[in-house]
């Protein structure tokens, strides 16, 4: 049976794939397998339910919040919150579970269902499995006094707010981590339209506030993490010191110097690495970054002496190789970072306080912080309509990627990775300049059309 949990929870079209039945279901289901109640215990489970600012939100978290009700879960309706402060809070108040109902940077029609075992800590594969497995069956529904209340809890968001600033403040060991600093921030319309300019205010910074307007139906739209023109525009035009981006569920961000210059993920870890490694917060010197990660930052950390280790594409992946090797910052090229100190996944609005703390006390420019870190062309080609489950076994397409790999040599670097849910394989090639990148992602494209055939 295909899985219904993706890598980042259930997505889909809103109300056609991911429907309130489906909705109601899953949190009974959820409910059933994160918070079942002890023989011996009078413990009462709770929930706490967040979502983002798209107008299918309304009916898929009334329908969560039911679910779980219904299963005998006390409800903390948090409203709309970013993704980290589900998560966040889930730990704060001791809940049980927590549910975002989010689709993160899709686009607007589309929404999620994504879940938080206690602690805020993202779902294994096992616990997920569990999940779908009890899908539809039959239970035993508590009645009178022991089906779940649900209470309108707005007010969470300032806990979460509160933890982030006193988070950058003890990044960096000052009382106004980002005082002084001018920052324009993208909302995208979502779910930190109001959460992030204000935990910037709090930390001392005169943010500058773009799409900061939801109506339902404009998150992401040409705005956000996703979008980064508007942004680098208003950077120029307001003189600010640096901005960022955050996309619809505030779970990464993405920055831009203050000569409009986009700084991504990449750059963001390579920041925070050095700074975490003279604050001696960075344990055994490592950072945790992904397969894609641009080999400029690789560089740059073997320049200052920081190991990498690499995980899977996905801030779950990332998070699972830091919690086996009890590493403390990893994150992807696209904006999520994690600093495990202060959250246990990636956090916009926290990456952003974070940023912010470092250019304020450090009295250097975003721009001259990354100087170190210089990004090498990156070519990325979708290679549509092959076989993607004989990328590592055809030999002479082995061989090829083989010999591109010698001419580049230690100028640049080749991955080949099957998509996990379409028939495509997707080739990455980084080099010296934009034009080898392209032949040789053009050259090897074509020979995973040739040698892999069409299906």
């Amino acid at each position: 049976m295909t899985r219904l949990f993706g890598t980042d929870g259930v997505r889909g079209v809103a109300n056609r794939e991911v429907t309130a039945e489906l909705a109601v279901e899953l949190a009974v289901a959820a409910a059933r397998v994160l918070a079942e109640r002890g023989e011996s215990t009078n413990h009462r489970p709770t929930a706490v339910v967040g979502r983002d600012t798209r107008i299918s939100g309304e009916f898929l978290s009334a329908a969560v919040a039911a679910g779980l009700a219904s299963a005998g879960v006390d409800v903390l309706d948090a409203g709309v919150v970013p993704t980290p402060a589900v998560a966040y809070l889930v730990s704060a108040v001791e809940a049980d579970l927590g549910v975002v109902i989010s689709a993160s940077h899709n686009p607007m029609p589309d929404n999620g269902i994504k879940f938080f075992a206690r602690g805020g800590q993202k779902l294994d594969d096992a616990v997920e499995v569990s999940i779908e497995e009890r899908l539809g069956e039959s239970w035993a529904r508590p009645t009178g006094a022991d089906v779940g209340t649900i209470t309108a809890s707005p007010d969470l968001v300032r806990q979460y707010i509160d933890h982030v600033v006193a988070s950058a403040a003890s990044f960096c060991g000052a009382d106004a981590p980002a005082s002084g600093l001018t920052v324009v921030v993208d909302c995208a319309h979502g779910a930190a339209f109001t959460a992030g300019p204000a935990a910037l205010r709090a930390a001392g910074a005169t943010p500058v506030v773009l799409h900061a307007e939801p109506d339902g139906l404009n998150i992401n739209d040409g705005a956000g993490s996703t979008h980064l023109e508007p942004l680098r525009a208003a950077v120029i035009e307001s003189g600010a010191d640096f901005g960022v981006a955050f996309d619809g569920d505030a779970d990464r961000c993405l920055a831009v110097d203050h000569m409009g210059d986009v700084v991504d993920g990449d750059q963001i870890m390579g920041v925070f690495a050095v700074a975490m490694k003279e604050s001696r917060t960075l344990y055994r010197d490592t950072l945790v970054a992904t397969v894609m990660s641009n080999l400029g930052l690789q560089r740059a950390m073997r320049a200052a002496n920081i190991d990498i280790v690499e995980a899977a594409v996905g801030d779950r992946y990332v998070l699972e190789a830091m919690r086996e090797g009890g590493y403390t910052l990893g994150g992807e090229q696209s904006g999520h970072v994690i600093v495990s100190e202060y959250a246990s996944t990636g956090d916009g609005t926290l990456t952003a306080l974070l940023l912010a703390s470092i250019v304020a006390t450090s009295g250097r420019s975003l721009r001259e912080l990354c100087m170190g870190i210089v990004r090498l062309p990156q070519v990325l080609v979708n290679v549509v309509g092959v076989d993607r489950t004989r990328v590592f076994t055809d030999t002479p397409l082995q061989e090829a990627v083989s010999e591109a790999r010698a001419e580049l040599g230690d100028a640049g670097r080749i991955l080949l990775r099957p998509s996990g849910t379409e028939p495509l394989v997707r080739v990455m090639v980084e080099a010296e300049t934009d034009d080898v990148a392209t032949t040789i992602a053009e050259r090897l494209a074509g020979i995973v059309k040739t040698r892999l055939g069409a299906v």
